[in-house]
């Protein structure tokens, strides 16, 4: 069976030129981000590199949402093949930087819960026949749809992203093990750093939960529905099978 367009891997045209989608870009995206996290903790100069790749990660991200909107290529399954791609980058680095000691446990614990409710709320609503946007949108709120489906949310969350793990990235670069790039630090300026990275890694992971908010109390209402539907088609006490 032949998949649309959109789920090709890129192959060139017929005049020879590069064809690439959203989807391309978001599995590009995956594939920079996983490189750039197998690059951390193995050297500054590798740090730094990580770095430079967690920056090229974000850009992606911008550059799939552009493509979609420019060359009218965007399709629901294409927007949650982007979700997916968010949720595998969120977690991927907000885990080591965990597992290395450098954000809280609780913030990949918080980022996993998160992602894995307002999936299935998503797809209990996808099922119901309610699409991301338009008309038949999941979210009918102005400020539901502000918060998760804004330019001006995505970019701000985009960025949290972004100056966070980059953060987190010079951080170990360039003042943790033996060929830290800064050298020694007095106790004040490693606790001045050490709190700006749990400033950031928090407000990133609040963000994360209020752009959530919506989805999950429009999407309640899709759960309420389901439970109501598989409870009435239940056998009444008594009555055979």
């Amino acid at each position: 069976m032949a998949w649309p367009l959109p789920f090709y891997l890129p192959v060139a045209d017929p005049k020879g030129a590069m064809i690439w989608t959203p989807n391309k870009v978001t599995f590009l995206r995956v594939a920079v981000g996983f490189a750039a996290v197998s690059l951390f903790g193995h050297g500054s100069g590798l740090n730094l590199l990580a770095v430079a790749l967690t920056v090229a990660a974000i850009a992606l991200d911008a550059l799939d949402g552009h493509l979609a909107r420019s060359k009218k290529m965007a399709t629901p399954i294409g927007a949650r093949i982007d979700i997916l791609g968010d949720r595998i980058i969120e977690n991927m680095y907000f885990t080591y930087f965990a597992v290395v000691g450098m954000v809280s446990l609780w913030i990949p614990m918080l980022f996993f819960a998160r992602g894995a409710a307002t999936d299935f709320l998503r797809g209990l609503a996808l099922k119901a026949g309610h699409s991301g946007w338009g008309a038949n949108a999941m979210l009918p709120t102005w400020w539901g749809r502000a918060l998760v489906a804004s330019r001006w949310s995505r970019g701000v969350y985009a960025a949290l992203k972004c100056v966070c793990f980059c953060y987190l990235g010079l951080e170990l670069a360039l003042t943790r093990g033996p060929v830290a790039l800064l050298g020694p630090l007095t106790v004040d300026a490693h606790a001045a750093i050490r709190t700006g990275a749990q400033t950031l890694a928090w407000l990133t992971a609040l963000f994360c939960v209020l752009r959530g908010l919506p989805v999950l109390l429009e999407g309640s209402k899709f759960l309420s529905a389901a439970l109501a539907s598989k409870a009435s088609r239940k056998p009444a006490r008594g009555e055979a099978a």
